[in-house]
């Protein structure tokens, strides 16, 4: 039996996330697999829709050098948002012989089952990404057709990427710093359009 030799990927998208629970998590299963951790690669603070992320060209520059033989994530969301820069990822590391798992969707690539499911998740991932956005953009237009002022305030900020945040759970004054504006800005341009996205 192969001896495993595993990078693992951790990523989040904002500076008020950590990625220690996922990392801590990682590190729990390699140990119980009794596999070998090569290295774990970071991206704090970068969007799964941004390809060009330094923990992530770290770790494709790695395996490129045969340095391991398993790439471990928390979830296939963590390593790329489109479907296309995926599936482009998993082709790479397939051709360079090295598998791929996601721990909470109990994905292993090395059989069949997983292969199929990695595709289909990526597919609903990225498809779930584009239904926010045309749900940000239909609640914007209705807010201007109803005279709600919408537009970058002089201090600029991705008010669709707030609105994903606030969603997600995070607190005005995440939202705010993620985005970088004031938290009085952002819960005034922001609170009007969640109304009319959700």
């Amino acid at each position: 039996m192969k001896t495993q030799k595993i990078g693992i990927y951790v990523r989040v998208s904002t500076g008020s996330q950590t990625v220690e629970n996922q990392e801590r998590e990682l590190l729990a299963h390699c140990q119980r697999q009794g596999w070998q951790v090569f290295k774990v690669y970071r991206d704090e603070g970068f969007s799964g829709a941004v390809a060009d992320r330094p923990g992530l060209k770290e770790m494709l520059a790695d395996a490129r050098q045969g340095r391991f033989n398993l790439l471990v994530v928390w979830k296939i969301d963590r390593l790329a948002r489109s479907i296309s820069h995926l599936l482009e990822v998993l082709t790479e590391l397939k051709g360079l012989g090295i598998g791929f798992v996601s721990l909470t969707e109990a994905i292993n690539t090395e059989t069949a089952q997983g292969r199929m499911i990695a595709n289909f998740l990526g597919s609903i991932a990225e498809f779930e990404r584009e239904l926010v956005v045309e749900r940000v953009k239909s609640g914007m237009a209705r807010a201007s057709a109803a005279g709600v002022r919408i537009g970058r305030p002089r201090a600029g900020f991705d008010v669709a990427e707030a609105i994903r945040q606030k969603q997600a759970g995070q607190s005005w004054s995440q939202v705010a710093k993620a985005v970088g504006a004031s938290s009085a800005t952002v819960r005034r341009i922001v609170t009007p359009l969640l109304k009319r996205v959700t």
